[in-house]
């Protein structure tokens, strides 16, 4: 991302920026928008990356801290278990307020990922606040009842809101004075490795039978479950192979077609090798509450691959790529299955040509820099004091 090109006031922040983000994902767990946009951050500030807590028997609260590879501080809060709610948010607090003591000077950004770290949080002094607003968390499966009145007043106390598409965008265009559409961008270098010839070992893949049909992301109440099984019953001389958790659906819902392979979470540097094994990418989304706002970052990544893609209509999948001819749009199961043929059957050197001409305008060191120009416009805030138990706002 870069470093924020604002003027400090005096010598005393002359030091490395720090970032804390607070995060709903994990930073091990799939790597998407988070992972891109703070790694790059990194490699000019100290980040905090600040996740859920973790809950243990007979454990004394504490933060477990540990440096990522891409040189992001991963803190975990480890607290114990049978904590109600007001317990678990005061002893988050108190582990943030250790943290932010020991650091050498205030925070410069607070990054926020969801609008619930807001009760253990809302205390603290920052240069500037942002909601990187990636996903309509209020509209998935098992949300807090909370989450749209906390969302409410993160708006109210930030500097800036980016959102992760344009149909997110559009839905919360007028909330806040300065807000920016940044839709999901892509690391093309890191996904064409998948168009190379020569191919790695994957003894889970090698051995299905092609074509191969595959999908990869996070398998929870946004995917078409019964879609993806009727596709494969309706071919079965196709395989289906699907990477990815899955989370929030019992995995017995999951259809168990002989031809449907359920090869489980792979990590970001794998994913090429899969990919240059298929023949055509999915992307089943459900069209529901969940899939209304997303901007799959999977769409472009498979381009970048060289696999031309069947999706179902998700509006910022339609806008641009359907509308461009990038990415074949279909809903019913035997819309995707002649998309699907379609798709094994033409050429690639003319599609090709028009995806890697879209994909030139787009990159993740892009994206960072243009939230970098935002957030430096951004008029510093002046330091306050940290709130005393008692005198934060009522709203938990």
């Amino acid at each position: 991302m870069g470093s924020i090109a604002v003027n400090k006031r005096n010598a005393d922040y002359q030091s490395t920026k720090i970032f804390l983000c607070f995060s709903h994902l994990r930073w091990n767990f799939v790597y998407q928008r988070p992972q891109h946009l703070l790694s790059r951050a990194a490699k000019t500030a100290t980040v905090y990356f600040i996740e859920e807590p973790l809950f243990e028997e007979r454990i004394t609260p504490h933060l477990a801290i540990e440096t990522a590879p891409e040189g992001v501080m991963v803190v975990v809060p480890k607290l114990p278990t049978g904590l109600n709610g007001p317990e678990t948010i005061k002893a988050q607090r108190a582990l943030l307020k250790k943290l932010i003591t020991d650091l050498p000077h205030r925070p410069d950004v607070l990054w926020y990922y969801t609008p619930m770290a807001l009760p253990f949080s809302r205390h603290i002094s920052a240069d500037v606040t942002v909601y990187d607003n990636m996903d309509e968390l209020s509209a998935f499966r098992g949300a807090p009842p909370r989450m749209l009145a906390l969302e409410r007043e993160l708006f109210r106390r930030t500097d800036a809101v980016f959102t992760g598409g344009h149909s997110l965008y559009e839905a919360k265009k007028g909330r806040h004075a300065n807000l920016h559409a940044f839709p999901s961008s892509i690391d093309a270098d890191h996904f064409r490795k998948a168009r190379q010839s020569s191919r790695v070992a994957l003894p889970d893949q090698d051995t299905i039978a092609g074509p191969r049909i595959g999908f990869f992301g996070v398998i929870d109440e946004r995917m078409n479950l019964d879609l993806v099984g009727k596709i494969a019953r309706s071919r079965p001389n196709w395989s289906f192979v699907m990477i990815g958790p899955v989370v929030k659906i019992d995995p017995a819902s999951l259809p168990r077609e002989t031809n449907i392979h359920w090869l489980g979470g792979k990590k970001y540097t794998e994913l090429p090798a899969y990919l240059s094994g298929w023949n055509v990418g999915i992307m089943p989304f459900a069209i529901n509450e969940a899939t209304r706002f997303i901007s799959p970052t999977k769409t472009p990544e498979f381009l970048a691959a060289g696999l031309p893609v069947v999706s179902t209509a998700i509006t910022d999948v339609v806008r641009p790529y359907g509308k461009l001819g990038l990415v074949e749009i279909a809903n019913r199961d035997t819309e995707f299955v002649d998309k699907i043929e379609l798709l094994l059957a033409r050429p690639r050197a003319a599609w090709m040509q028009k995806v890697d001409a879209h994909l030139a305008a787009m990159s993740w060191d892009a994206t960072g820099a243009q939230m970098n120009t935002v957030m430096s416009k951004i008029h510093i805030r002046p330091a306050r004091e940290l709130s005393l138990p008692g005198q934060e706002s009522a709203h938990v």
